[in-house]
C-alpha cells in the first residue's frame, strides 16, 4: 500500500505556506548514481527538514507516475520531531491514517464560532459556484471579481483531491493576493482557515464566520478517475448542489469544458459534469453554457441540453473574461493544458462565475 524510502535531505527548494519541497538522495549510495527525489514535506505535519536530515519517504505516487501527485511525500524526519501542537482541537482529519491530525472544527464544541453555526439554519440565498477540478477555482474567482471586484468570495474545499489545502498554491496566492477572503476545508481535508465536518457546515462557516457573499466548492488538486461511468471524484459536484438547495443557496453548476482533452469522454462538456449534475444533483441549478463561438459552441449547448430537465440553462456571454483570466497572479492550468490551450476550459468556468456576480446584483 505504502512504498517506504529513507532517504537524506541534499537541498532545500523554494518553499510556500505550509509547504517545504526539498531534493533527497535514497538510501543505497552515495556515487554519482545516487538516485534523488523531489520531496514534499508538510510543516505543520512533520517540522522543518534540513540539510543532512534523514527522512523517511512515501514514494507510492511520485513511482506511479501519476501528474499531480509527482512528489514523495515526507512521512517524518525521524531524529527530530517536531514539538507537540497547542491550542484547542480534537476534530481529527485524514482519520485512522499514520498521519493523521487534529484541528479544531468551526464546528466543534470548543469553537468561538459554535453557537453561529449550530443557530444557522441557511445560507441566505449565496450564490455557490460547483466545479469538478480545483484548476476551475481561479477562473472562476476571475468571473466573479469582473463584475464585482470588492466581493467576497470563499473557497470550499471538499476532499476528492489533494487533502491538505497547503497542496494548493493557486489558494495561496489569490488569498495573499486578497482575491479570496478565505478557504474553508471540510470532510477529511485540512489546513484551510476554517476546518469543517461536513460541505453543509462549510458552506454555513463560509457565509456566516468569513461572510462570503459568493462561494466556490471544489475538490483540493488532482482528482480521481477510473474511466467508468461512477468512479470519479467530481460525482461529489452533485451533491455539493443538493447542499446548497438544503441550505436554501443558489447553486451555479460550472461545466467541466475541453476543446483539447484527447479522450473522447471529455471533449465539449465531460461526461463528469452530465452524470454529476444529471444524475446525481436531486435539486435544481443554474448550469453556466458559455457561449462560444462556431461548431465547438454549437456542441456545448447540445449536450447541455441533456441537463434541462431538472436544472435551468443559462448562457453566459464571455466577452472580456480572458483579459480578467490573463491577469490572475496564479497562471491557469489544467491537465497540464494552460490558456493558451484549452481556452474552453477556463473560459467556462469563469462564465460561472460572472454569473454568480449576476445573481449577486440582481
Amino acid at each position: 500500500m505504502i512504498r517506504w524510502r529513507r532517504g537524506e535531505v541534499r537541498q532545500l527548494l523554494p518553499s510556500w505556506p505550509g509547504v517545504l519541497p526539498c531534493v533527497v538522495a535514497l538510501d543505497g549510495g552515495d556515487g554519482p548514481e545516487t538516485a534523488t527525489r523531489r520531496a514534499l514535506a508538510y510543516t505543520d505535519l512533520v517540522g522543518h527538514p534540513r540539510v543532512g536530515d534523514t527522512v523517511l519517504l512515501n514514494t507510492s505516487a511520485l513511482d506511479l507516475g501519476l501528474g499531480t501527485g509527482g512528489y514523495a511525500l515526507v512521512i517524518a524526519v525521524p531524529d527530530r520531531l517536531p514539538t507537540d501542537p497547542r491550542g484547542p482541537g480534537h476534530l481529527v482529519k485524514a482519520r485512522y491514517t499514520p498521519l493523521q491530525a487534529t484541528v479544531l472544527g468551526a464546528d466543534e464544541q470548543g469553537s468561538p464560532h459554535h453557537a453561529t453555526l449550530r443557530e444557522a439554519t441557511g445560507v441566505d440565498g449565496m450564490p455557490v459556484v460547483v466545479a469538478d477540478l480545483h484548476s476551475a477555482l481561479p477562473a472562476v474567482v476571475a468571473g466573479v471579481r469582473a463584475a464585482l471586484p470588492q466581493a467576497r468570495v470563499v473557497h470550499v474545499m471538499l476532499d476528492g483531491g489533494a487533502l491538505p489545502a497547503a497542496f494548493s498554491q493557486a489558494v495561496g496566492v489569490l488569498r495573499e493576493e486578497g482575491l479570496l477572503a478565505g478557504c474553508v476545508t471540510t470532510g477529511q481535508s485540512f489546513g484551510g482557515d476554517l476546518e469543517t465536518v461536513t460541505v453543509h457546515s462549510g458552506l454555513l462557516a463560509a457565509r456566516h464566520v468569513l461572510a462570503a457573499d459568493v462561494a466556490v466548492v471544489c475538490q483540493g488538486p488532482g482528482n480521481l478517475g477510473t474511466g467508468t461511468p461512477w468512479g470519479f471524484s467530481g460525482v461529489a459536484c452533485g451533491e455539493a448542489v443538493n447542499a446548497v438547495a438544503a441550505l436554501d443557496g443558489r447553486a451555479v453548476a460550472s461545466l467541466r469544458v475541453s476543446e483539447a482533452d484527447p479522450r473522447d469522454r471529455h471533449r465539449g462538456v465531460s461526461h463528469h459534469s452530465l452524470t454529476a449534475y444529471g444524475r446525481v444533483a436531486l435539486a435544481g441549478a443554474d448550469v453556466v453554457v458559455p457561449r462560444l463561438p462556431g461548431a465547438f459552441g454549437e456542441r456545448l449547448r447540445v449536450q447541455a441540453a441533456a441537463l434541462a430537465g431538472r436544472h435551468t440553462l443559462v448562457e453566459v456571454d464571455v466577452t472580456g473574461l480572458e483579459e480578467h483570466l490573463r491577469a490572475l497572479p496564479v497562471k491557469v492550468s489544467t491537465m497540464g493544458r494552460g490558456l493558451e490551450q484549452d481556452r474552453a476550459a477556463f473560459l467556462s468556468a469563469a462564465a460561472a462565475g460572472r454569473h454568480a456576480a449576476a445573481l449577486l446584483e440582481g
